[in-house]
């Protein structure tokens, strides 16, 4: 049982209405006449929708059957992308909508956390750093330095674009942040 005094923002997972939601915000209400309440913004971990739910403070509520698990990307074929389990090396079948969070960094022999509820994938989450190549880029000029601050967008080897300095060219390694779509620095 997790309580409304018990929430954190982005972390605490609450089930509501058999369903598995996230806590966003939350903010705590005293009001000068009556009970204090609890005002929050909620997201659902299966269809990604928002709500915003007030609930009495100290009020309780089951925590969601989620289960994480290890498995690596093999190949995309058609509609379908090919999963397989660290564990015990079953593969599992995910259709486009279920890869939604992690389209833009899904890359072949890469490990991912899947999200399980009730024995069901609901959620891909990529990992927090990737290594990625630089597969299109406008060249940098010669002179260009990192301390200039100047930066030139570059697409990478799973499709997506990103921000790198100009001395990135085609060809280079770059590590990234897939939260915030981030160049940290050149591998």
């Amino acid at each position: 049982m997790i309580a409304t005094s018990d929430f954190k923002r982005g972390s605490s997972k609450i089930l509501l209405r058999n369903e598995p939601w996230l806590v966003v915000e939350f903010q705590h209400v005293k009001p000068g006449k009556g009970g204090a309440f609890v005002r929050t913004k909620l997201k659902n971990l299966i269809t990604s929708r928002m709500l915003e739910e007030t609930f009495r403070s100290g009020e309780k509520f089951d925590e969601p059957d989620l289960e994480y698990k290890k498995m690596q990307y093999l190949y995309k074929e058609g509609d379908l992308h090919h999963f397989m389990d660290q564990s015990d090396y079953e593969q599992l079948e995910f259709n486009s909508s279920q890869v939604e969070s992690a389209k833009d960094y899904l890359k072949e022999n890469e490990i991912y956390k899947v999200v399980f509820f009730t024995g069901k994938p609901i959620s891909l989450e990529a990992p927090t750093f990737m290594e990625l190549k630089v597969v299109e880029t406008i060249p940098g000029v010669r002179g260009d330095t990192a301390q200039g601050g100047a930066s030139k967008p570059a697409k990478l080897e799973t499709g997506v674009t990103v921000q790198v300095p100009l001395f990135i060219n085609e060809g280079d390694k770059v590590k990234v942040d897939t939260r915030e779509n981030k160049y940290i620095e050149r591998c």
